[in-house]
């Protein structure tokens, strides 16, 4: 476990108050923002420093949330890409350079719950959800959003995690104890 932290620590760029996203890559550190970092505030153990957590839930926040989910990465990217489509190579290429996964709507309602305590704030992150549901595939979730407003839904109209996620999140803004 000690090794463990210490090898996770190496993520931590505290110039930019967020993790790498890659260390030691062919170009080095690669300091591109994307959400994989929420899971180290979200699971129920977190290798970050509580100052660390809630800057990582902040940057997520300010550069990656989205009405229906976290982008890919980080608009202000180069590499960003904020609609997704085209033919099957140019959705690939977009896939992880800006799309929005709505599942991952639920780890960052859990990060933020436990940087901030506020089930109630928590919760109204799920409202855009509750408006999609009625809108698209009509009592289901759509697997991924546009980058870019409008946040088009795009993918399967149906997608398990997406739903499966945002029901744990829901739940958890009701009967989880808040560290």
């Amino acid at each position: 476990a000690e090794r463990a932290a210490k090898g996770f620590a190496r993520f931590w760029n505290d110039a930019m108050g967020y993790c790498f996203d890659v260390l030691d890559g062919p170009e080095g550190h690669d300091a591109s923002l994307r959400p994989n970092q929420i899971f180290a505030v979200s699971l129920p153990e977190s290798p970050l420093t509580p100052d660390q957590q809630r800057g990582v839930v902040e940057v997520c926040a300010h550069r990656l949330l989205t009405s229906h989910g976290l982008r890919s990465l980080d608009p202000d990217d180069r590499q960003y890409q904020g609609n997704y489509g085209g033919d099957q190579r140019q959705r690939d290429g977009a896939y992880h350079q800006g799309t929005v996964w709505a599942w991952l709507i639920g780890p960052f309602v859990l990060a933020h719950l436990r940087v901030f305590k506020d089930p109630a704030q928590a919760r109204e992150l799920l409202e855009p959800m509750a408006h999609h549901l009625r809108a698209t595939g009509v009592g289901t979730i759509s697997e991924i959003f546009d980058g870019d407003a409008p946040m088009t839904p795009r993918g399967c109209i149906a997608q398990a995690w997406s739903v499966a996620e945002v029901l744990r999140a829901r739940l958890a803004t009701e009967t989880l104890p808040y560290r």
